[in-house]
């Protein structure tokens, strides 16, 4: 429509390393290997071994995708009530030598790692607590493994396409923390389909009766579970997707273009994604009025086509 000489999508990195392994939040060295690639990002992403293969040996000898997703959060969870109790015992020490008219800010943080230690002695993720603002603001710093959001992949067979939905149902329910999704994709078959071209693959895809990409369902669910939406830009130098996070003002989307853009803004043009198709053109969007003046407090919304007006 703009015909714009670059294209810029929205990006979503996935960094893939190494299952976890029974015991590994004993094994110290091996523990903070672990910590170094994940601490620092904005979710995990479990894929659960869930189709059947005789020839894959699987490494605790039986196929049981619950069982495994129990492993999986409970070494997490044991990995951060090491955390949890060293940092117990240190502020219990300091406190003691500390000034009564400086305590309060060590004693709120102790009383929220009290509070969520015996959660993780049962295996509940700190995702599921329901902690405030202040909450999470106090344990931002330690990076908490279960306090990521976490999207878990069921890896099926072909043969199971059909009852996708039923599994992922029956996963979920067995899996009710917050914060927490399930998506069922097969492998083996994504790979196939990713050798064909969009046609073949989208033809193959409607044989099957599967309405998108396993890989498309993974990167809006990954996507949206971190809260994330996405607005665009257009014109003839470039078209291009901005992310934003959900409940965002439109002054703060501007910030994300540009820092000039936040500190000077005036307004903003602002229409859908799927007004503006329909109509063709911003004039088009206008005449038909679903192009509107948007003021600092307008909340974007997810598809939204924005045009900044700011002062320098």
């Amino acid at each position: 429509m703009f015909k714009s000489r670059r294209e810029v999508p929205a990006d979503i990195e996935y960094v893939d390393i190494a299952g976890v392994a029974r015991g590994a939040s004993q094994n110290e060295p091996w523990s903070k290997q672990f910590l170094n690639y994940i601490a620092t990002a904005d979710a995990l992403l479990h894929v659960v071994r869930a189709f059947r293969n005789e020839s894959v040996p699987h490494p605790e000898g039986s196929l049981d995708p619950l069982r495994d997703i129990e492993l999986v959060d409970m070494e997490l969870a044991l990995t951060d009530l090491l955390v949890v109790q060293k940092r117990i015992d240190r502020l219990a020490d300091s406190i003691k030598k500390t000034a009564r008219s400086e305590r309060e800010a060590s004693e709120q943080e102790l009383a929220v790692l009290e509070r969520i230690k015996p959660q993780l002695q049962q295996g509940v993720p700190i995702r599921h607590l329901g902690l405030n603002e202040e909450e999470e603001k106090l344990l931002r710093g330690f990076q908490f493994l279960t306090a990521k959001p976490m999207l878990i992949v069921l890896n099926i067979d072909e043969e199971q396409v059909a009852e996708a939905e039923d599994m992922v149902s029956q996963v979920a329910s067995k899996v009710p923390w917050q914060n927490t999704r399930v998506v069922a994709l097969a492998g083996k078959l994504e790979m196939e389909m990713s050798q064909l071209d969009e046609r073949e693959a989208e033809e193959f895809r409607e044989a099957l009766g599967v309405p998108e990409s396993g890989l498309d369902k993974v990167i809006r669910e990954s996507y949206s579970l971190v809260n994330l939406l996405s607005f665009f830009t257009a014109g003839e130098k470039e078209s291009r997707a901005w992310t934003v996070r959900k409940g965002s003002p439109i002054q703060v989307a501007a910030g994300v273009i540009h820092s000039d853009m936040e500190r000077g803004f005036i307004r903003a043009e602002v229409t859908s994604y799927d007004d503006l198709v329909r109509c063709g053109s911003f004039a088009e969007a206008r005449h038909h009025g679903v192009l509107r003046l948007e003021g600092k407090g307008y909340i974007v919304q997810n598809g939204d086509v924005i045009e900044v007006l700011f002062s320098v």
